[in-house]
């Protein structure tokens, strides 16, 4: 054998799986056909969420319903075109989103969660990366009154359950707290447990690189080319073709192109985002900031603003649409200052989300020396460490750090 696992996939969940099992005595290769953190990894808003610790469910009040079927929102646009592939996965989505279920799904995710900056802490400490990192939280604001009031209420209940620390904020404290802020927000939460990252990718990237000065490998690759054969798992790379006895699926939205064809039919699916960078105009924010009730997140990242957009429902290869940007940049312009954009085309990102909100995490049942680790919806940057741990003491036979059952492939009937 060239190495004893590989790992297919460089984003966070990848590059962490791979330094995991580094740790472990495992000679490791780590294969994509990007360099490390240059896919969802690069994109996404840039928090360390341990305030989340229930998942993104499907509404179920009747207005958030019909706002979404105009299709007019800022926060979720629907491509008409997608809606067969997506009709039963969005239909186990809303089965899997009662309060009984995603109080289920919230029980099972807290664990990792509750882990998840502790990981990322010891990592980001071995590879230096702490000029990127920013422990202010993350302000999660909001417009009208109503909507606020019942929120605080919700927040101070979420907070006393899980001890958290969340601060309620009316206008004149968020203006004093935010002076770059404009008018227009009634007030605000301020989530205090989580960090955020001021350039994720180069967080991805800086994982990367401690894998590689503790001796691992990184090469290009088609994971697509994954063949078993006498006891060994092998892929063509640009240093060709490598083997192993273990392989790690970790290619996020594409991991299908792996699992599909070898018979599993696990119904992943991806959410579709944009972002765009650009000049404030204003004194910068000090942390990231959800507009809630539309939907946006508008983050610092190294001098600039960067807007990520909410949830595009499209099929995986479709052309960019770039409608939830506009809607959302003609909303946040005057709220947060934003200036000119700064890069010459919006960047596209797929969050990879299974229906029942739960990541896959662990042996595929039908195949020697498979495992998986994708399927991480939102979270996947604030839970990579955590999964990579969890995966590299399941494979090395260790006492794990949370109970892996709820992330079994098995739980969808192939």
């Amino acid at each position: 054998m060239d190495f004893d696992v590989i790992v297919l996939g460089a984003g966070i969940v990848g590059v962490s799986s791979a330094l995991q099992l580094q740790d472990r005595g495992r000679r490791v290769v780590l294969v994509d056909r990007r360099a490390p953190g240059e896919e969802t990894s690069f994109g996404n808003a840039g928090l360390i969420e341990s305030s989340s610790v229930v998942p993104y469910g499907f509404p179920r009040d009747f207005g958030t319903l019909l706002r979404y079927a105009k299709n007019r929102s800022t926060d979720l646009y629907w491509d008409y075109r997608a809606l067969p592939h997506f009709a039963s996965w969005l239909a186990r989505f809303w089965w899997e989103s009662s309060p009984e279920r995603l109080m289920a799904a919230a029980r099972d995710m807290l664990p990792l969660i509750q882990q998840s900056v502790a990981e990322h802490d010891r990592l980001i400490e071995r590879a230096q990366l702490g000029h990127l990192i920013r422990d202010s939280g993350w302000i999660d604001a909001y417009r009208t009154p109503a909507e606020f009031s019942r929120q605080a209420a919700a927040a101070a209940m979420t907070a006393r359950t899980y001890g958290l620390r969340v601060a309620v904020l009316d206008s004149a404290a968020l203006a004093a707290r935010e002076p770059g802020l404009a008018d227009g927000f009634c007030g605000a939460l301020h989530w205090q447990d989580p960090k955020s990252i001021v350039n994720p990718g180069a967080l991805t990237k800086g994982y990367a690189s401690l894998f590689e000065a503790g001796g691992g490998t990184v090469l290009t690759g088609d994971a697509a080319t994954l063949t078993a054969q006498a006891g060994a798992w092998s892929v063509q790379t640009s240093s060709g073709r490598i083997s192993a006895k273990e392989v790690v699926v970790a290619l996020g939205s594409w991991s299908d192109r792996v699992f599909a064809p070898l018979g599993y039919r696990i119904p992943l699916r991806a959410k579709r985002g944009y972002h765009m960078h650009y000049r404030p105009t204003r004194q910068m924010l000090s942390m990231p900031f959800v507009d809630a009730e539309q939907g946006y997140v508008v983050a610092p990242m190294e001098g600039r603003l960067r807007l990520t957009t909410g949830v595009e429902i499209a099929r995986r290869d479709a052309r960019p649409t770039g409608i939830q940007l506009e809607r959302a940049e003609r909303i946040a312009r005057s709220s947060f200052g934003l200036g000119e954009r700064l890069d010459a085309s919006p960047w596209l990102g797929l969050r990879p989300c299974t229906p029942d909100m739960r990541p896959v995490i662990g042996r595929a049942p039908r195949h020697r020396g498979l495992w998986f680790a994708f399927g991480h919806n939102h979270h996947g940057l604030t839970l990579g460490p955590v999964t990579g741990r969890l995966l590299a003491e399941m494979m090395t036979g260790t006492p794990t750090c949370a109970d892996a059952r709820p992330f079994r492939a098995e739980r969808f009937r192939s």
